[in-house]
C-alpha cells in the first residue's frame, strides 16, 4: 500500500504546500497516469550539507546548504542555486518541483532540481563568497554533473558564481567540464541571450496573453514587483512595445509614477545600494500600497507567496505574469480566477531562462555557439509553441492556464515514469 504522507509535511502557506495543492488540482486530468501521481509529491533525492569556511577575520563559520533533485524521469536535473538568508529545505524542494513541471511544460529533456545556501551574501567579502561557493560545490559534487544535474544562477547568484562552481567541479574531476553549470560568462562557455532570457520569456508570453485578452500594450500600465534581472528586462521590453511602468517595488521599497517611470534613469540607480527608491522620478509609497496601484498588467518577479488573498482582491490588473517562482498562493489563485483576472503561471511564464540554459548546455557539448538573434528566434518559438498547446488544453477542459500547464507537463513526466518502469 502506498504511504500517503509527503516527503516533508508542509507548513501553512509554504511553497511546498502550494506545490502539493497544485498537483492535487491536476490529478483529475491525468487519466490512467493518475496512479503515478504520488511520484510528483516526493523528491527523488535531497542533500543537506554543512558549508564551513574561514572568514577574513580568521573565524570558522558554518552555513547550511541544500541540493534537491525532484524528478529525473525525462533527463538530468536542472535548476538554479540561490544564496539567501531565508533558504530552507522545504523552499528548495518546492523550487525543484516547479523546475520539473517547468522543463516539461516547454518540453526540454530535463528533470527538476534546485539548490541553495542559507546565507546573506551581502555580508560576505568577495573572497568569502568565493570560498562558500567552492566549498558548497565540493559538497554537492557527489550528485551534480553535466549528465546528472546542472545548476544555474538564481537569487543572489550570477555568472561569477557559476564560473567558480564550474572550476571547482572541473578541478575535482580532473578536466574542464563547462557543461556542469549554465549561466556562465561567455568566455567560459556561456551563451549569448542567457542574461535576458527569463525576462524575455515573461514578455513573449505576456504579449500573447494580452493579444488574446484584447489588451493593447500601447499605453498599458504595468506594475513590477522585483526589479532584478527578470523584472527589469521584462519592463524594458514592454516599454519598447509601448507600455508604461507605473510602479516598481524592490527590496528597498516602492516607487510610483502614474505617467510612467523613466527606465533609463531608474535601472542604473536600482543596481546601486540605493535601490529603486533612490530614483527621483516617482513618488515613494509604503510597500503595501504597491498592490493598490491602478494597472493593467501585474508582474510579480520577486519571491514566493507574494500574492495572497487580500492582494488578489485589491489588484486592478487584468493580467498577471508570474516572473517569480510560486508568487501566488492557491487561495489567491482562486480569487483571481473568480474575478476574471488571467494568470500566466510561473512554470511557463518564466521558462525563458531554463530554455536558453538548455541552449547553452547543448552548445557546450558541441563546442559550437549560436548568435543572439538565432537564440532569440529559437526561444520565442519554443515559448509560443508551449503556450499555445497549454492554451488549447485550458480551452478544452475549461480550466485555468496553471492547471492546464500542469496537465500538459505532468502527462509528459508521468508518461516517462510509466514507460521507464520501476527499478529494480
Amino acid at each position: 500500500m502506498s504511504e500517503k504522507l509527503s516527503f516533508v509535511q508542509p507548513t501553512p502557506n509554504s511553497p511546498w504546500g502550494t506545490y502539493l495543492q497544485q498537483v492535487d488540482r491536476v490529478i483529475p486530468y491525468l487519466g490512467d497516469l493518475a496512479r503515478w501521481a504520488e511520484t510528483l509529491k516526493r523528491p527523488k533525492r535531497a542533500l543537506i550539507v554543512d558549508v564551513p569556511i574561514e572568514m577574513d577575520d580568521g573565524r570558522i563559520a558554518h552555513y547550511e546548504g541544500y541540493r534537491v533533485q525532484h524528478n529525473m524521469s525525462r533527463g538530468p536535473g536542472k535548476g538554479g542555486v540561490r544564496f539567501h538568508p531565508d533558504v530552507t529545505l522545504e523552499e528548495v524542494m518546492a523550487l525543484s518541483a516547479w523546475m520539473t513541471v517547468k522543463t516539461a511544460a516547454v518540453n526540454l529533456p530535463y528533470g527538476g532540481a534546485k539548490g541553495g545556501i542559507r546565507v546573506d551574501p551581502k555580508k560576505l567579502s568577495q573572497k568569502e563568497l568565493e570560498k562558500i561557493t567552492r566549498r558548497y560545490t565540493s559538497e554537492i559534487g557527489i550528485i551534480i554533473g553535466p549528465h546528472t544535474d546542472i545548476p544555474a544562477p538564481d537569487v543572489n547568484t550570477n555568472g561569477q558564481i557559476m564560473a567558480w562552481m564550474m572550476d571547482t567541479y572541473s578541478m575535482n574531476t580532473g578536466g574542464t567540464s563547462t557543461g556542469v553549470v549554465t549561466g556562465k560568462p561567455l568566455h567560459l562557455g556561456g551563451s549569448l541571450g542567457r542574461v535576458k532570457a527569463t525576462g524575455r520569456g515573461v514578455f513573449v508570453t505576456g504579449r500573447e496573453a494580452a493579444r488574446r485578452l484584447g489588451l493593447d500594450l500601447r499605453g498599458a500600465r504595468i506594475a513590477v514587483q522585483g526589479f532584478g534581472n527578470v523584472g527589469s528586462v521584462a519592463a524594458e521590453l514592454f516599454v519598447e512595445a509601448g507600455a508604461k511602468i507605473v510602479a516598481v517595488q524592490d527590496h528597498t521599497g516602492t516607487i510610483v509614477n502614474e505617467n510612467g517611470l523613466d527606465l533609463a534613469g531608474l535601472i542604473p540607480i536600482s543596481r546601486t545600494p540605493a535601490g529603486a527608491v533612490g530614483f527621483e522620478g516617482g513618488d515613494k509609497v509604503p510597500n503595501e500600497q504597491f498592490w493598490d496601484v491602478a494597472c493593467d498588467i501585474l508582474i510579480p518577479a520577486a519571491l514566493e507567496g507574494q500574492i495572497n488573498a487580500d492582494r488578489a482582491r485589491k489588484t486592478s490588473a487584468r493580467l498577471v505574469l508570474e516572473g517569480a517562482n510560486g508568487p501566488t498562493v492557491p487561495e489567491a489563485d482562486d480569487i483571481l480566477a473568480e474575478r476574471g483576472v488571467l494568470v500566466v503561471p510561473d512554470v511557463i511564464c518564466n521558462a525563458g531562462g531554463v530554455t536558453v540554459s538548455y541552449f547553452e548546455w547543448v552548445q557546450d557539448f558541441s563546442s559550437f555557439f549560436w548568435d543572439e538573434d538565432e537564440i532569440n528566434v529559437r526561444l520565442d518559438r519554443i515559448m509560443m509553441n508551449a503556450l499555445n498547446q497549454i492554451w488549447d488544453t485550458a480551452d478544452k477542459h475549461k480550466i485555468t492556464l496553471r492547471t492546464a500547464t500542469y496537465a500538459v507537463a505532468c502527462e509528459r513526466i508521468l508518461t516517462a515514469r510509466q514507460e521507464r518502469g520501476l527499478y529494480p
